[in-house]
């Protein structure tokens, strides 16, 4: 199923999305998706649902972020070997690992607002996924039966906070807004192989990433189990796992960054689309 999340900010119900490409509202049946519901008995249990009985959602409806009570934001750098070499940066002989800030989080189409005097605003288009069920010191083998689905990801990031502010990236990429994710969770079932998904962003209309995640250096099942072998992962916590090459800052031989007007807009396959207008 394609699981989603609509309304205003803070007032977000469950939905789905039917057959048809149609948005319904699942809030008549279930409160709303949050941890607990992605298990694999309540995943399943959705599939019961028949879509079509249940209420349209108006076209042009504002998506959220497609899972809410995320207690960890985790994030994978230079899992691309073109971006590493873009970016000046050795290829990575374990995963890179950051934490953003939950209130990064945002809808897939909402605006993006830099800082006050940023000039160096940058996009990375990523995929991300969401833990299903609880997992600590898993092997690669069962890693993925711990992730409830996938999701499309922009990584925003503000490269002065991020490399010139002492050297720590989640300065650069916490601000509120970041980390924008959605418009759906494709679950499981329907993705098992995460690692043939075509990824696209462009700036303007001009596209600026273009790959796939078959080129990542460390998949999804080896980011998972390398994950809880230091740390626990919890259900419903959103990891992202690492952009390709194209970012602005890799730009030679100047680098090019967001400004207020900009659009950045993304897409993903099976995953969807974003479009997001920088204030």
């Amino acid at each position: 199923m394609k699981l989603l999340r609509h309304g205003p900010a803070g007032a977000e119900k469950p939905g789905a999305l039917d057959t048809n490409g149609q948005i319904r509202d699942l809030s008549v049946l279930i409160p709303d998706f949050t941890p607990e519901w992605m298990s694999p008995a309540k995943l399943q249990a959705l599939t019961a649902i028949d879509l079509s009985k249940l209420p349209l959602v108006p076209e042009g409806t504002r998506l959220g972020t497609p899972v809410t009570g995320v207690r960890q934001f985790v994030a994978i750098g230079l899992n691309y070997r073109k971006h590493a070499e873009e970016s000046g940066l050795e290829i990575p002989k374990e995963p890179v690992v950051f934490t953003k800030a939950l209130t990064s989080l945002a809808g897939p189409n909402d605006d993006v607002e830099l800082p006050e005097g940023s000039v160096a605003g940058d996009w990375e288009i990523e995929l991300g996924f969401v833990i299903g069920t609880q997992c600590k010191k898993v092997s690669v083998a069962d890693a993925l039966k711990h992730v409830a689905g996938y999701c499309l990801a922009n990584d925003v990031s503000e490269r002065d906070w991020q490399i010139k502010r002492n050297g720590q990236w989640g300065k650069g990429k916490s601000f509120d807004g970041f980390g924008p994710i959605g418009p759906w969770l494709v679950t499981s079932d329907e993705l098992p192989d995460p690692q043939s998904i075509p990824l696209e962003l462009a700036v303007n209309g001009e596209v600026k990433q273009q790959s796939n995640t078959a080129d990542m250096i460390f998949p999804v099942a080896e980011v998972v189990s390398y994950l809880s072998q230091f740390m626990t992962l919890l259900p419903g916590d959103v990891v992202i796992t690492g952009t390709p090459q194209g970012v602005g800052l890799g730009m030679k031989p100047n680098p090019q960054f967001l400004k207020r007007g900009d659009v950045m807009t993304l897409s993903a396959g099976v995953l969807g689309t974003q479009r997001q207008r920088v204030i």
